[in-house]
């Protein structure tokens, strides 16, 4: 529960700072400390990605309920944003993509902690987190086309990212690289100083979150395969301490955070009331939350309706990768209040992360040893 004040702190502080002092001076800078973060975070997401490919079938339908589960949330949006406010439906649906992904991290923490880490909600949530994650990064992508237009050099990227997406399956925990905290930031100023070369050279952006993520998913994670006994095996990189672990990725999640608050544009407060503005992110908040109850109506026949609603409910929390959207948002200088509004709901998301996995948690404990169905 700390760490979530923690995380929910830093961005109304990033926030706060947004609207007090002028850091257009030192945007460059910010961008690429901000780029390193996120890179940094989806690779450990594409590290931690589990996938059995014996029973690859069975993730079917997995897939398209976590498809669901972030779409409507982005839709419900995104709809909000073209109905109440002067924008096109493009930036509209640009924008409305950071209500579609669950922040897997804090959640799988807190309901670890709660002694559910062997559960149906923590196995269930684990995957469907994962998933929605990559529907958020593949519903960027026909919208930074039409941000961008539709040059020769988005053909290019979209072949690229096919085949990113290709390797990250292909190849899935297979590369025997050194891994760990300080290694995944190495990686992460690696990706982000390529990213910047392409980009001003052949005028080509592909991100950070496709190629991170891809990156995570091919280095080999012994927790998830862990290796054959071959005695001539050596293991490239001494993992460090827990300490140093959690010291590095809360500095590195909390700065993401703070920077995510701070690259927020000015709010004019002359276009609109305070007042006003707390009622459209109260209303942002519900839509993007209501979405996820969609879940609430799959795997009846698989367990109770406690289970669902706790999966349901579990699926509330915002994070990283939402935030990681509005960057990008800012990036192609969309309606400033729009995303301003948005930034504001992920807070609030976030602050109220607690209260969410508390209640998954308190309605998936007394039926964790049943297996009921509705």
């Amino acid at each position: 529960m700390s760490l979530v004040i923690a995380y929910s702190f830093l961005l109304v502080l990033g926030i706060l700072c947004s609207q007090v002092f002028n850091l257009s001076g030192a945007h460059h800078q910010l961008e690429t400390i901000t780029g390193i973060c996120l890179a940094y975070i989806m690779i450990e997401v594409g590290w931690e990605f589990k996938l059995d490919k014996s029973r690859v079938k069975s993730y079917g339908l997995d897939f398209i309920y976590a498809f669901l589960a972030a779409a409507l949330p982005w839709i419900f949006c995104s709809v909000y944003f073209m109905n109440l406010f002067s924008v096109d439906w493009a930036t509209a649906f640009l924008v409305g993509v950071f209500a579609a992904p669950t922040s897997a991290g804090v959640l799988f923490a807190m309901l670890a902690a709660a002694g559910l880490g062997t559960s149906w909600l923590f196995k269930k949530a684990q995957v469907l987190a994962v998933f929605d994650d990559f529907v958020a990064i593949l519903l960027l992508v026909p919208f930074q086309i039409i941000f961008t237009g539709l040059r020769p050099e988005i053909f290019v990227v979209v072949v690229l990212m096919g085949l990113l997406l290709t390797a990250a399956y292909r190849f899935l925990h297979s590369l025997h690289l050194p891994t760990g905290k300080d290694w995944f930031v190495l990686y992460g100023i690696g990706i982000v100083v390529i990213q910047q070369v392409v980009q001003r050279t052949t005028h080509l952006n592909l991100g950070v979150l496709l190629p991170a993520f891809t990156l995570g998913a091919v280095l080999y994670n012994p927790h998830l395969s862990p290796p054959k006994k071959d005695p001539s095996y050596n293991e490239p990189h001494q993992e460090p301490t827990a300490l140093e672990f959690r010291l590095v990725d809360r500095l590195i999640k909390g700065s993401f955070m703070f920077l995510v608050g701070a690259s927020l544009p000015k709010i004019n407060f002359q276009e609109i009331g305070v007042g006003v503005l707390i009622a459209h992110v109260l209303a942002l908040t519900v839509l993007s939350n209501l979405g996820k109850c969609f879940l609430f109506f799959c795997y009846r026949k698989e367990v109770s309706w406690r289970n669902r609603l706790a999966l349901s409910i579990a699926m509330f929390p915002r994070g990283e990768v939402g935030a990681g959207v509005l960057l990008i948002a800012i990036g192609y200088h969309v309606n400033d209040l729009v995303v301003s509004l948005s930034v504001l709901s992920l807070a609030l998301n976030l602050v109220l992360t607690g209260v969410f996995v508390i209640l998954a948690i308190r309605l998936a404990q007394p039926a964790a040893t049943s297996s009921g169905t509705a």
